[in-house]
């Protein structure tokens, strides 16, 4: 069983969309992923993505895919929600991937919109239904237009949230209007997926967010959280203004290479990446120490 959770918040609050350590050899690391897990956990976390495009999902094996979900649910157990990316652009994988997700033990699916293919808004329609029937797992849509190419209109929101398991979405649209209206319309439990967002984003109806930061700073996202839901509307905001520097430093490049480049620093597991993924430079890692420290990261 999952942590308690609410209709309002089917995935708890502050989630941390987990990166995937590796062996200096590139190989899985189980072992340190359950250390990151726990940490990450302890930090605050009420839930941890894992197999998303921060979890290098792309260059990742389904067997991998599996160990992983494996190994993290035997680390933290009930302690948070474990969500499992199940998303690719073709439908019969992605039913493949939750079905096996279901299986491992997972506590949830995120299944983002199909990339490259381009869908139109049926196909994405029925690629998110066919998901949804496939387990007994609640969904978490993802909406990232910039990565997938495609938009889900707020029309295929509204009717993709009649599905009794389609119980939320991660929105990295970057449109407030689109987010209110949808938010509106649909009930579905609307979760922040870009960090620069994530108080504008609770302004507009969203209950919490799918962290990158958050690996190094869910305190602090846990303590604006927790001051915009106390209607302490300048406390939030300072907390916010506090962390632009970290959310500026973390996207100066790809996220997953400056997260496990953050990790590296504070001698938490991450280990090297998979190509086309490549490590920061000296002087991008000297500017990204820049960055985490004005935002109040000591390291």
């Amino acid at each position: 069983m999952a942590p308690i959770s609410t209709p309002q918040t089917p995935f708890g609050r502050v989630l941390t969309a987990m990166v995937t350590p590796f062996t200096a050899d590139g190989a899985l690391d189980l072992d340190g992923a359950q250390r990151l897990a726990v940490h990450l956990v302890d930090a605050g976390n009420d839930g941890l993505v894992l197999n998303g495009t921060t979890g290098e999902s792309p260059t990742t094996s389904d067997a991998e895919k599996d160990q992983l979900v494996r190994a993290v649910l035997e680390a933290v157990g009930d302690r948070a929600h474990i969500v499992a990316g199940v998303g690719t652009n073709d439908t019969r994988h992605s039913v493949e991937l939750a079905r096996a997700a279901e299986r491992a033990g997972a506590h949830g699916l995120l299944a983002v919109t199909p990339y490259y293919n381009k869908p139109p808004q049926e196909g994405l329609f029925r690629h998110f239904s066919a998901i949804a029937d496939a387990t007994g797992l609640p969904v978490m849509l993802y909406d990232i237009p910039g990565r997938s190419g495609v938009p889900i209109d707020t029309e295929t929101i509204v009717r993709l949230a009649q599905h009794p398991r389609i119980v939320a979405n991660k929105d990295a649209k970057g449109d407030f209007g689109r987010a209110s209206w949808a938010i509106a319309r649909s009930g579905l439990a609307w979760y922040s997926g870009d960090d620069m967002l994530n108080l504008p984003l609770l302004a507009v109806g969203a209950v919490g967010f799918v962290s990158v930061v958050g690996h190094i700073v869910t305190p602090e996202l846990r303590q604006l959280l927790d001051a915009h839901l106390a209607g302490d509307v300048q406390k939030a905001t300072e907390i916010h203004q506090k962390l632009l520097p970290v959310f500026t430093g973390m996207f100066r490049t790809q996220g997953v290479i400056t997260t496990k480049a953050a990790l590296t620093l504070r001698e938490l597991p991450a280990g090297p990446l998979r190509l086309p993924l490549v490590e920061l430079s000296a002087h991008e890692t000297a500017q990204l120490k820049i960055d985490l420290a004005a935002g109040g990261v000591q390291l």
